[in-house]
């Protein structure tokens, strides 16, 4: 699949899963594509847990409770870690958004389905519980999960609003009150 098509063709999918494990060698494919994202200074600030040990999988379903979390042959819990730069910035969410669109592409591509879950959890310290439950170091931070697996029904991207209600060239015209 090319990558204009991945764009085409990528959704979040929240249903359950096949029961079927995902290669290592797919495994490892999406993986790097979160690893080469582009980095902010090339600071590289995310990192990767690849939880695939089905009592791990379990606990993690039981803090983030929903069809994926359940039934995902893999759950890749992304970490940030904040590094200030040579301008005393820092890019860590950046670094990881970038990771995280890769992923979701590269698991597009090789026909897996996954949603990016990071709302989840920031209630109730969820985040913080899968941060001791897979011994996270303490600088780094759980920033999302991505439960991945063969989907069991075939989902469809969402409609995005029209090119016009989202873009303009060079600048704004004042007083049209649209792009």
């Amino acid at each position: 699949m090319d990558i204009f098509e991945a764009l085409s063709s990528r959704y979040s999918y929240r249903q359950e899963f096949l029961n079927q494990e995902i290669p290592e060698g797919d495994i490892r494919k999406i993986v790097a594509a979160g690893l080469k994202a582009p980095s902010g200074c090339n600071c590289q600030s995310t990192s990767f847990v690849i939880v695939t040990e089905g009592s791990l999988r379990k606990k993690i379903a039981e803090i983030l409770p929903s069809k994926v979390t359940r039934t995902a042959s893999v759950i890749l819990v992304i970490l940030t870690e904040k590094i200030i730069t040579h301008t005393g910035q820092t890019f860590e969410l950046e670094d990881y958004g970038a990771a995280v669109e890769n992923i979701l592409l590269a698991v597009t591509a090789l026909g897996y389905a996954t949603v990016w879950l990071d709302g989840m959890l920031k209630l109730d310290g969820k985040a913080e519980k899968i941060h001791r439950l897979l011994s996270v170091p303490q600088e780094k931070t759980v920033r999302a999960i991505l439960p991945i697996g063969v989907p069991r029904e075939k989902g469809a991207p969402r409609e995005k609003k029209r090119w016009e209600e989202r873009v303009v060239y060079n600048k704004y015209e004042k007083g049209t009150g649209q792009f």
